[in-house]
């Protein structure tokens, strides 16, 4: 699918969705309330009072997905009922909608599994206690997945994960990766602040940011790169532009604001930097689906003996750096699936599925690949199983 058109694809299926599941809970609910033993006169506002609840919520998440908001003053207690609420009632009632449309077949199957082992005594005698039963059932299972969806959104999503690994690169050097800030609604420059400080925290000697600084508008793009320039380094703090980037804004722009914060911006580049050790590169390029990313020009007059780092927002150049003798490459994109499902033996999510590198670390050979999950999220604030991540790499002498 061209990339132009894909991204005004992924926001219409996120749009239809959630207008489809609150349309399947707003008839189940309706028929709750019509066959419930209340009055006509309960029941008649209580119908009008679930479709406008539904629709206003279903209304304000598209209003979220479309329009590009810059509202950098607003209160939390505003943001969650404003943009939280909707977000998480979006999400939320995909995962109910799903979960009730396999009640049916899943009854039915086992009332056929089961039909060989019941005594034939005729028809079952009417059980209100069994009834009222089922229905508190079926109200916990509907009901379970928004109360998911607020958990994964207000405590999953902001709960850190510092991950350490060690990778041979021929220089000793701390770096930290940042990836995925995706500043905006969901991301404050306040939450931003405590991300950053943390980095300040772990002393590296470099910051390195591998795309997806903003969410849908630019206009948060300087105050998120003015936090980044807090972080003081000895070899300094280089970025690759992420989808988000090409999406939100022009080459021009996202240019001129890295250049305004002094933050080097490698698209297609690269810059060799000395140390006591001898020197290395760090190389990037610009994102593989949205821009135009070019790996031999990016590496174009380097020694292939010199320790080269590479950065790229996407994972999926990693065959080819290495093909290229690149000992290390760092992407990030896929928030290592934001919103996943663990089973025994399995891992299930759409970054998962779409991609061999979703999360973690990779090898071909000699040359190793590591993916951050990112701190941000995207489409929804949700985090399911897939933890914020700040990467510390120790890179070693060979």
């Amino acid at each position: 699918m061209p990339t132009r058109i894909l991204f005004p694809v992924l926001r219409l299926i996120m749009f239809v969705l959630p207008g489809l599941a609150q349309l399947y809970l707003f008839l189940r609910v309706r028929k709750a309330i019509l066959s419930s033993g209340r009055s006509d006169r309960f029941k008649g506002p209580a119908v009008g009072f679930s479709a406008f609840a539904m629709a206003s919520l279903f209304a304000m998440n598209g209003f979220i997905l479309f329009v590009p908001l810059n509202i950098p003053d607003l209160r939390p207690a505003a943001g969650a009922v404003l943009f939280y609420l909707p977000s998480i009632w979006a999400f939320g009632s995909i995962l109910s909608a799903f979960l009730l449309l396999l009640v049916g077949p899943a009854h039915a199957l086992a009332r056929a599994a089961l039909r060989p082992f019941r005594p034939q005594t005729g028809c079952r005698p009417h059980n209100p206690g069994r009834r009222r039963f089922l229905r508190t059932g079926m109200a916990g299972l509907a009901t379970a997945p928004f109360i998911l969806s607020g958990y994964g959104a207000a405590i999953a999503a902001k709960t850190c994960e510092v991950r350490e690994i060690e990778a041979p690169f021929g220089r000793s050097l701390r770096v930290v990766q940042l990836s995925d800030i995706h500043a905006g609604l969901y991301m404050t420059r306040e939450e931003i602040r405590r991300y950053v400080d943390r980095v300040i925290a772990l002393r590296p000697e470099l910051l390195v940011l591998t795309g997806d600084f903003i969410s849908n508008s630019m206009s948060f793009m300087s105050s998120c790169l003015e936090e980044m320039t807090r972080v003081r380094t000895r070899y300094g703090t280089f970025a690759v532009p992420g989808n988000h980037e090409r999406w939100y804004g022009t080459h021009r722009e996202v240019n001129a604001a890295f250049r305004k914060h002094g933050i080097p911006l490698l698209v297609n580049g690269h810059r060799v930097i000395p140390t006591g050790q001898g020197p290395f590169a760090v190389a990037g390029i610009d994102d593989l689906r949205t821009g135009h990313p070019q790996l031999g020009t990016a590496l174009a007059g380097l020694d292939p003996a010199l320790p080269t780092l590479l950065l790229s927002h996407r994972p999926e150049v990693f065959p080819q750096a290495a093909a290229c003798g690149i000992p290390l490459t760092l992407a990030g994109h896929w928030h290592g699936g934001q919103v996943k499902l663990v089973l025994p033996g399995v891992v299930l999510s759409l970054a998962h599925i779409r991609t061999p590198y979703p999360e973690g670390l990779f090898r071909i050979g000699a040359s190793l690949l590591y993916v951050n999950r990112g701190i941000g999220t995207t489409f929804t604030p949700v985090r399911l199983n897939a933890p914020p991540e700040i990467t510390v790499i120790h890179l070693k002498q060979c």
